[in-house]
């Protein structure tokens, strides 16, 4: 049986890694194996934080509706509520945009949402005094 020289594919995984680790601090760039620990490591936090990244996100558009809307004299769950009553179809990223470039626009927003609120409130359901009949 003839034997098998890997040296080729050998440094050509190993200079992959030692690639993909520059810029790193100290041995973690030139040691293959600290470098391949360090970047598989590095891709681990990549894969998580583009997931985390998202949540932030909307933690941050959700903040600026928030502020937005007390300085309007409204709070964040009505101002969305009256939005979603009066079929209003902007999503949170689009509002908080709104909310820090175009302040006269929010102020309609906020005037829709109140406006509907008022509406739903007005509509309020009969009282029943009897329980209803269950249905078998």
């Amino acid at each position: 049986m003839t034997r098998v020289k890997s040296s080729v594919t050998s440094k050509k995984r190993h200079k992959k890694y030692i690639r993909e680790a520059k810029g790193f601090w100290g041995r973690r760039k030139n040691l293959y194996r600290t470098a391949r620990e360090a970047v598989e490591r590095g891709w681990l936090y990549a894969f998580r934080d583009r997931r985390v990244r998202k949540r932030e996100f909307r933690k941050l558009w959700i903040a600026r509706i928030n502020a937005a809307t007390r300085l309007n004299g409204l709070s964040y769950s009505k101002f969305i509520k009256g939005l979603a009553d009066a079929g209003v179809e902007l999503d949170r990223k689009i509002l908080s945009d709104i909310a820090v470039r175009d302040s006269a626009t929010f102020k309609k927003l906020v005037a829709i949402a109140k406006s509907e609120k008022a509406e739903v409130r007005s509509q309020k359901p009969e009282f029943r005094s009897q329980k209803p009949e269950a249905k078998i």
